[in-house]
């Protein structure tokens, strides 16, 4: 990465920290790790119906990740250094992606989570410079969490 990673940088990782522990985004993101796999937009929206609880999960854990990562596409946020310990994004995005295509055209909105996509493709290519495989095997497991 051309850009060396500040103080600001880390102190910024570090509140995004402190806010994946509050009570609530905790419950949520244990719920999205166990819980939220569909592969389709109408298993999608069985599972997360407006108004309940599962949608405020899934928004919950959706929108803090895009919020970071429009952090990293714009420069903020330094994303080798976030990348050293921020792999939560790519399960987002492995989530999200066998119904992204149809998500976005059901809410007449390309750009949904287009920031998630970007830095979660960039996350996949930094982990598999160690290993061609790293990416995969991570996709592999996480669908595997679920019985996939």
């Amino acid at each position: 990465m051309a850009n060396h990673s500040t103080y600001d940088d880390a102190n910024l990782i570090l509140r995004l920290y402190e806010l994946r522990r509050e009570e609530r985004m905790r419950a949520a993101r244990k719920w999205f790790m166990e819980s939220f796999g569909p592969d389709t937009l109408a298993e999608f929206r069985a599972l997360c119906p407006p108004g309940s609880e599962n949608n405020a999960s899934f928004r919950q854990v959706s929108t803090y990740y895009e919020m970071v990562a429009s952090f990293i596409t714009s420069g903020v946020l330094n994303e080798e250094l976030y990348f050293q310990s921020g792999g939560e994004m790519f399960l987002v995005f492995i989530r999200l992606e066998p119904f992204l295509a149809d998500l976005r055209a059901a809410f007449k909105n390309p750009g949904m989570y287009k920031n998630v996509e970007a830095v979660a493709v960039r996350y996949g290519a930094y982990i598999d410079k160690n290993d061609p495989e790293a990416s995969k095997a991570f996709r592999t497991r996480m669908r595997a969490i679920l019985g996939k």
